[in-house]
């Protein structure tokens, strides 16, 4: 039964960004608790504005109990409008898809985000007129077709001041100079240049303004086909072998056409094999990789499992959950395209030959490969300054579609692939294994993941430079003229504080210059799953028995999939070569700053859970997971700091600067292994056993009604 309290006293008033208008609102709406399956919440306002959906209660206007991990954009209860993946009414107990037009308004309304937050409103008790304004409000501006300048980016850059605190030191790649220092780091210069062939756009709109090419290949040969056909430098190895890419001509052409086509490549090939080039090993990444719709359609399927309405929908999957986690294919598909990057990995590292990948559009797949080529070859693509600049030079100013492949503007379906996602997904599997190589944590990775949807910065908001260039121009409310001026998602400072930036990055990080001397034969863990902070020990011995202990734990089983062989026969290499090549560096001792390849066998693939998993009670270990052991290390390297402040000042050496503090996670035996994102407020009902086991004790009445301990965190949080 619920307890209707008495209407707020006080008037609720959202938090409005420049630019943001309130759209629509209603009054007396009731929030659950949807984890517990109880009628638990609480009352207040919700609101749509042309940037998000937004619930006011009581809690809204105070500063108290604020998370230490708190994002300035982005609300605890608020979703930007970009971020809603599906809305379902309930009419009669029963769900139903919300689209388009209404013809009758549901009692309940079940937001799904795309970061996996799911939200349970009632409208029992909300006056009629506001249920509909708000239902088809909330449908209309977050389900509907929208125009780009309709985007709450060109309202808030029009309105928002132009100066930000934050110090960029990432590298955009939108002027000649950037590329020349990027040649010149990778000492690429001597046989690449950077050209100006594309300045007013005038070879193609996809390309950026200025790339980079073979010195033997002339300005006409890069007119002639638009761009199509050309090898486009994207990064040089410490041998000289250059990765390369090419935007492939359409397959159905009249035979005329395809002949000049066919010659203009041989021509090109020829010229790029001559010395002073390596040997050229064409890649088409097309037929060798599974296609963005294979990618889309695995990705759908897994993240169900993790949109779950309620604690009893949760157990249910608990039985079949290994299964079903196999079906989704998401993880097998993380494995082929890791497995793909070390393909080229070896021959750009031990065959030293150049690697040409080839795509249609070259935006996509390349993209992913390229990218993580560059992070387990290149020690600066593993700062946060270097993998942002991965990031600028190979997909902002690269062409990839942000626009369309996140369907920002719902306009089209079927273009829709979660392909930098897929990016992330795979670096993750870096970064936990091998946590001392980067410089930046597991919570960098999924806080990016989540500006995807953030439409004030311009990173992941256009298809290309082009598009984002001749948008640019525009009425500003300040200066009445001028162009827009974009905020970039690398300006941490504008989402976060500097005391929750600093769970951004990696305290154990090693840094380049001193010599790292730890082995492989550290001491190794027992088999746990992999929550948090990115702090635990490397790689886990694949002959380890992976299903031993699984009776022992008490929530899912996160770790990858069964034992299983490579599938991708793609390669030109034999299988062996790729198998001699990838045990003979696991057989060595693990250097942070040279070449990383990652563990694919069997289990080492793992479900990124910090991310996925987050919201989702039952998968919290208070005062377990990785983030108790990084509790302690940080600890530790808190108190080595203070005694080095009291050493240098005894030798009359303090230094003028504070030593840079590490973040300090008290308590860690009572934070959730999810931390910083779970909310520990939300405990759920069941203890969390195995399913047999709750099953055997379904009938012991004393230990269902008994709820969780409740542990108060806001004082340990400070």
């Amino acid at each position: 039964e619920i307890h209707i309290k008495e209407p707020i006293e006080k008037e609720v008033n959202p938090r409005l960004l420049p630019g943001e208008l309130l759209l629509c609102e209603a009054n007396t709406v009731y929030k659950y608790i949807q984890e517990d399956g109880s009628n638990r919440g609480t009352y207040g306002k919700l609101i749509c504005t042309n940037f998000k959906i937004s619930f006011l209660d009581e809690d809204s206007t105070s500063d108290d109990n604020e998370p230490q991990f708190k994002n300035k954009i982005i609300g605890e209860n608020d979703i930007t409008l970009q971020c809603v993946d599906q809305i379902y009414g309930v009419y009669d107990e029963k769900k139903k898809l919300l689209t388009g037009q209404l013809r009758k308004y549901p009692e309940k309304l079940i937001i799904y985000c795309k970061d996996l937050r799911v939200f349970h409103f009632c409208l029992r008790y909300t006056k009629e007129e506001e249920v509909k304004r708000i239902v088809s409000g909330i449908v209309h501006h977050s389900q509907t077709p929208k125009l780009l300048k309709r985007l709450f980016l060109f309202s808030y850059a029009s309105a928002a001041p132009n100066n930000t605190d934050g110090i960029n030191q990432t590298v955009m790649f939108d002027t000649l100079e950037d590329w020349h220092a990027e040649l010149e780091r990778t000492k690429g210069n001597v046989k690449y240049k950077a050209v100006v062939t594309n300045e007013g756009y005038r070879v193609s709109e996809k390309l950026p303004l200025y790339f980079v090419v073979p010195i033997c290949v002339s300005e006409e040969s890069i007119l002639k086909f638009q761009g199509r056909g050309i090898p486009i430098w994207c990064w040089s190895c410490h041998n000289g072998a250059a990765l390369l890419k090419m935007s492939a001509f359409p397959k159905e052409q009249d035979d005329n056409t395809s002949q000049m086509q066919k010659a203009f490549l041989d021509g090109i090939y020829r010229t790029i094999s001559n010395p002073p080039y390596e040997l050229l090993k064409t890649e088409d990444l097309s037929s060798s990789l599974p296609s963005l719709q294979d990618i889309q359609t695995a990705y759908t399927r897994f993240k169900q499992l993790f949109l779950i309405d309620n604690s009893t929908d949760f157990w249910a999957t608990d039985v079949k959950w290994f299964s079903l986690l196999e079906s989704t294919n998401w993880l097998e598909i993380i494995r082929r395209f890791l497995k793909k990057a070390i393909e080229v990995a070896e021959c750009l590292e031990r065959q030293h030959s150049n690697v040409l990948l080839i795509e249609e559009s070259a935006t996509d797949l390349c993209c992913v490969i390229s990218s993580l080529v560059q992070v387990m070859m290149d020690s600066y693509s593993r700062t946060k300054s270097g993998f942002q600049s991965l990031i600028q030079k190979e997909w902002v100013t690269g062409g990839h579609s942000f626009l369309d492949r996140c369907n920002h503007l719902h306009k089209n379906d079927k273009e829709e692939a979660p392909v930098f996602l897929l990016l992330l997904n795979c670096v993750w599997q870096l970064v936990q294994q091998y946590p001392p190589a980067f410089e930046f944590t597991e919570t960098y990775l999924t806080v990016l993941s989540d500006s995807l949807y953030v439409p004030i910065f311009s990173t992941f908001f256009f298809n290309s430079q082009h598009q984002k260039d001749t948008n640019t121009t525009g009425e500003s409310l300040k200066t009445q003229s001028g162009p827009f001026r974009f905020l970039t998602v690398w300006d941490w400072s504008v989402q976060f504080e500097p005391k929750a930036q600093a769970l951004l990055s990696n305290p154990l990080y090693t840094e380049k210059p001193k010599p790292d001397k730890s082995q492989r034969k550290t001491t190794r863990f027992k088999h746990q799953r992999q929550f948090s902070l990115p702090l635990t020990q490397t790689k886990s011995s694949p002959k380890r028995g992976f299903f031993r202990e699984e009776t022992d734990h008490l929530i899912k089983n996160l770790l990858g999939k069964r034992i299983g062989k490579f599938i991708i026969n793609s390669s030109d290499e034999p299988h062996n070569s790729f198998r001699e090549f990838y045990d003979s560096w696991h057989s060595k001792p693990v250097d942070y700053h040279g070449l990383l390849l990652p563990s694919i066998d069997g289990p080492e693939i793992k479900v990124w859970a910090q991310r996925y998993l987050r919201w989702i009670p039952e998968a919290q270990l208070p005062g377990g997971g990785t983030i108790a052991t990084a509790a302690k290390i940080l600890d530790l390297m808190e108190e080595v700091q203070s005694l080095q402040v009291k050493m240098d000042e005894e030798h009359s050496q303090a230094i003028s600067q504070d030593v840079q503090s590490v973040p300090v996670l008290r308590s860690s035996a009572r934070l959730s292994s999810l931390f910083p994102f779970a909310l520990l407020q939300r405990q759920s009902i069941k203890p969390a056993l195995p399913t047999s086991t709750w099953k055997d004790l379904e009938d012991e009445d004393d230990l269902v009604k008994r709820d969780d301990e409740f542990v108060d965190l806001s004082g340990d949080m400070s």
